[in-house]
């Protein structure tokens, strides 16, 4: 008999079937679990270090109950489950059920087996899928509990700092029966029920959906488990109409992004991955068809290190195409600050790990969670074998809608590769019937492409996909109505993408996240661990290399100098550069920067000894000299700092030669030296026959001029030099935001400490010193530095700071119109307005720059408005930039283009000061290893190749931004010179010709190339 329903009691009807609070006496929920009995016995040990299982199991178990409550925050229990399964049981599936807020692993038989998580939905572990006569039906696990929730253990809110007393409680642990037929009716109802509601009431698939889920409510029973297969039969119908030919394809993939360090430290991560993907490969034991992406090579270093056995078994999983890794990078690192040549040894170590370890390298870029994308990224990932991208972040820009979501993404040198933004918005998605629609409504490339990703699974150690997303996914492979999808990989994806890449759209330049800004300044002290450790390391290499290929004894520290690099790429995690971490996360940075800060100031003076042994020896009776180094590819005349008599340090003008060395022993007399005078007004004057500049008490700039120009820098009535303190109050995320409206809190720092006073007078090196009270609590010292020949002024900057949600910056307002200022970024630079005509320019009120960054009319260039940065967030470490900073800026005017008037040079010389050694009195000429022709090719990194001891890698770019023919100059033996790619594989018609005047290389705009170099050794 046919009745006429009512839609809302229909589908309030189906909720409640399946609701799991309402009336699961009755309802089917309510059968899902059969027998309950608890564990035989329980007993715990707990200790405040993660310890390795063998040393666990080995310590002192006291009783414990289901209720107690443990921790405090980043203890380690370790429990010890005795189980005892009732004969009864024999035929059915028997799980063991365990809810706690803290993250767990179970292990079985001295391995884990899977983790246990319940913000992942990972809250019961299977024992047996039917209870054989013959199993054993006692048997004892363990369980590893991480006294942490799966976002650490904020105080109040997610983002805060961790609360350091908080308890864990172990709320749930016993065996029970599970009830597999009930779970599988309960998917069929969930599914039909969300087609019913999610279709709308024009979609008669809607209710199709909602007709059938009322009729299998009422041929089912829930006490009789013989009426089930007739109410599925139903359900199936529905399932089996197919899709027309045209309908949307989902490639869905597992997934489980890790964040190496966030809300948790470094060490806690590896367990997070342990906990995860052996969950992943458990599952997989089961789905055969499962898929898994996995990006990040330290990670699975970290397993390899720390859990051989489940490494050996992702081994195999990789070598089936199971376990797919992704990515090519150590770590999916910031997009925006890490140097160029960082980012190149991040594909460089990732991508020769997979190789290493799978035989395979990455054919993707996998970056889903980065706050915004350098435009240099496309070439990058060109020259390490890599053709297509992967990311969402953009999907969180807070002013505009990113147009597309399958396109072709152009860097600034013209490098394109295939870009995709899985158009659900999520790298966690759970299979769900709203997700998959969303997919396709939410597709701003429909017409041009009829394929998208779908990347499923609880991320963060939250284990991954689950049983449950799989069955979702199985009933909607190919329903009519909803969008086809199939479990994929990333090569699958991308090569149909592929195919119909005829009408995508190209996108050129930087991907700006316009949100998150916050990240180019929150915790300074890890800003500027990372640039001094890229510099460290760069020396480092420069001079090893060089001490080789003189010959001698010398062996390049290739083992030492990866594991440093290794330490450096880890902390450019992106949200460890970025500064949006925990204090402990912090502290571990900062200590790992120590390291190679020692580590890599040993190895240079190795390498420096056995670079100029000879030149180092005392002799008798002789006056000391100076080993000048320049590790920069240009010569350089500059003022140092060497030791003078009785230990006193002392000032000398030097010129070195590009990428080599001088001894000094009469230092320079410069063409015209610093005068620096004190005017009847307290103002201060400094002149070096290239630039004059004149200060006031407060050390701000009244003028700044080039000499021999007419021009004044500084515009009537302004003052450069200006700091200013801002309210820095954003709507959520305190260490990630500094929001527009922060611009209209501007107070202008006016508290004079101690007036601008002359502390040198001049010579060789001028200066003035002042002190400044900042905000309520904090303190500014600058001295401002003219030295001779120098075309800058330099701002030595040392800040106490103890605010809260400020932010201080210093201005300098230029007498330059221009729409476009422009910023340096990895290997080149781009423009970006000056202006706020539309939503894209506003969005941009906060960018970022890494040496560099100019305003020019058309003869005239200058220094732009605002160059330093300081915050004070509070979450999630409430300790976040407090104490002592020191940092240097510097203000060039000059007449032409910044080009031709070497302000990327003196950039670079800025941050790669000269090495000064205390020599002997041997005489030597100036020697140089390495020089290029042009000032528009700059050689960015000298090094020993990874394969050939006997090769060195020199990488160069074009930075003007023009086409150039360079020669590449060399004393070194070379035998054979080649071109190579980024993971310094030979190119395909790339040998070089070995000429006197040196190597000839082209190069186009913003181009990076590398030359391999056999050396006769």
């Amino acid at each position: 008999m046919s009745f006429l329903k009512h839609r809302r009691t229909a589908l309030e009807r189906v909720e409640k079937f399946l609701s799991d609070t309402y009336f699961t006496d009755c309802n089917l929920r309510g059968r899902l679990f059969g027998d309950r009995c608890p564990p035989a016995a329980l007993s715990c040990f707990q200790t405040p270090r993660r310890i390795p299982y063998r040393e666990a199991v080995e310590q002192e178990f006291r009783p414990v109950r289901v209720g107690d409550s443990f921790g405090p925050t980043w203890q380690t229990c370790w429990f010890k489950v005795e189980l005892s399964i009732p004969p009864a049981w024999a035929g059915r599936e028997v799980h063991l059920v365990w809810e706690s807020d803290g993250e767990g692993l179970v292990w079985r038989d001295a391995q884990p087996v899977q983790g246990l998580t319940k913000e992942g939905e990972k809250t019961s572990y299977i024992l047996t899928r039917s209870l054989k006569e013959t199993e054993p039906h006692s048997l004892t696990l363990y369980v590893e509990l991480a006294c942490n929730g799966l976002f650490g253990a904020g105080k109040g809110s997610m983002i805060a700092p961790p609360d350091p007393d908080r308890r864990f409680t172990l709320s749930k642990a016993e065996l029970v029966v599970f009830n597999r037929d009930v779970y599988e009716l309960l998917v069929d109802l969930e599914i039909l029920l969300d087609m019913a509601q999610l279709l709308g009431e024009e979609n008669q698939r809607s209710f199709q959906a909602l007709y059938t889920a009322n009729q299998m409510i009422n041929v089912c029973d829930v006490t009789d488990p013989s009426t089930f297969p007739a109410a599925r039969d139903l359900a199936a119908v529905i399932f089996s109409q197919r899709n027309g030919q045209s309908q949307h394809t989902i490639h869905a993939m597992g997934h489980c992004h890790i964040d190496s360090a966030w809300l948790w430290p470094y060490e806690e991560t590896i367990r997070k991955c342990a906990r995860s993907w052996v969950t992943v490969v458990h599952l997989m034991e089961s789905n055969p068809q499962l898929t898994f992406t996995c990006s990040q090579a330290q990670q699975f270093q970290w397993v390899q290190s720390w859990y051989p056995g489940l490494y050996a078994r992702i081994r195999d999983l990789v070598a089936k195409g199971q376990f797919i890794p992704v990515g090519g990078t150590w770590v999916e690192m910031d997009g925006n600050l890490p140097s160029g040549e960082s980012m190149v040894r991040q594909f460089l170590q990732g991508q020769r790990f997979f190789q290493q370890q799978f035989g395979q390298i990455c054919s993707e870029f996998w970056l889903p969670d980065t706050f915004g994308y350098s435009a240099q990224l496309p070439q990058l990932m060109r020259g390490c074998g890599i053709r297509r991208f992967l990311t969402q972040k953009l999907s969180w820009n807070l002013v505009n809608t990113f147009p597309h979501h399958t396109f072709f993404w152009e860097g600034i040198d013209g490098s394109r590769v295939l870009t995709h933004f899985p158009p659900g918005d999520s790298y966690g998605m759970q299979g769900r019937v709203e997700e998959m629609l969303k997919t396709v409504k939410n597709n701003k490339d429909k017409g041009r492409v009829n394929h998208s990703a779908f990347l499923f699974g609880f991320g963060d150690g939250g284990g991954g996909p689950t049983q449950k997303m799989l069955d979702r996914m199985k009933r909607m492979r190919d329903t009519d109505g909803l969008p086809r999808v199939q479990l994929s990989t990333p090569d699958q994806l991308f090569s149909v993408l592929e195919k119909e890449s005829s009408q995508l759209c190209t996108w050129v330049g930087e991907l700006f996240l316009e949100l998150h800004n916050g990240t180019y300044t929150t915790q300074a002290q890890i800003k500027k661990g990372n640039r001094e450790c890229e510099r460290i390391l760069h020396d480092v290499e420069v001079l090893s290399t060089l001490a080789v290929a003189r010959g001698g004894t010398f062996q390049y520290p290739a083992s030492q100098l990866q594991h440093l690099w290794r330490l450096l790429l880890l902390n450019q995690f992106h949200d460890v550069l970025p500064g949006s971490c925990i204090q402990q996360v912090v502290e571990d940075a900062l200590e790992y920067y120590a390291e190679i800060r020692r580590a890599g100031a040993e190895l240079q003076e190795e390498a420096v000894q056995s670079l100029c042994q000879e030149l180092l020896q005392p002799g008798a009776g002789s006056t000391q000299s100076t080993l000048v180094l320049n590790t920069l590819p240009w010569e350089r005349t500059e003022v140092i700092s060497r030791p003078g008599p009785a230990g006193a340090e002392a000032l000398a003008l030097v010129t070195v030669p590009s990428m080599g060395y001088v001894i000094v022993r009469e230092p320079l007399l410069p063409p015209q030296p610093v005068a620096v005078r004190k005017q009847e007004d307290g103002s201060i004057t400094m002149e070096n026959g290239v630039i004059a500049a004149c200060l006031d008490a407060m050390g701000r700039l009244t003028s700044l001029r080039l000499l021999g120009s007419q021009r004044e820098s500084v515009p009537d009535g302004c003052c450069a030099n200006q700091f200013a303190l801002f309210d820095d109050v954003p709507l959520y995320w305190d260490a990630w935001d500094v929001m527009d409206y922060h611009l209209e809190t501007r107070k202008p720092v006016t508290g004079l400490l101690k007036p601008l006073e002359i502390t040198l007078a001049g010579g060789l090196r001028g200066s003035a010193s002042f002190s400044l009270q900042v905000g309520e609590s904090s303190t500014l010292t600058q001295e401002i530095i003219l030295d001779a020949t120098c075309p800058f002024l330099r701002f030595l900057t040392q800040v106490e700071w103890k605010e809260a949600h400020k932010f201080l910056k210093v201005e300098f307002p230029v007498q330059v119109r221009s729409p476009n200022a422009t910023y340096e970024i990895q290997f080149g630079h781009l423009q970006r307005p000056t202006h706020w005509n539309t939503s894209w320019d506003w969005a941009r009120f906060e960018v970022w720059a890494h040496k560099w960054l100019e305003l020019s009319e058309q003869r005239i260039t200058q220094f732009p408005s605002v160059v330093l940065r300081l915050r004070a967030p509070k979450s999630p470490d409430a300790t976040a930039d407090i104490g002592h900073h020191q940092f240097t800026y510097a203000v060039m005017p000059h007449q032409g283009s910044f080009q031709d008037a070497g302000v990327i040079q003196r950039a670079y010389s800025l941050n790669f000061p000269l090495h000064a050694v205390p020599a002997g009195a041997a005489q030597c000429p100036p020697w140089s290893a390495f020089s290029v022709s042009s000032a528009a090719v700059v050689l960015e990194a000298v090094k020993q190749a990874e394969d050939n001891p006997a090769a060195v890698v020199a990488r160069l770019y074009e930075a003007h931004g023009s086409t150039a023919v360079a020669w590449l100059q060399t004393s070194l033996p070379v035998k054979e010179a080649m071109l190579c790619d980024l993971l310094e594989r030979p190119l395909a018609g790339g040998r070089l010709r070995l000429e006197p005047r040196g190597v000839p290389l082209s190069f186009t705009p913003f181009q990076l190339l590398s030359v391999l170099l056999v050396l006769k050794l």
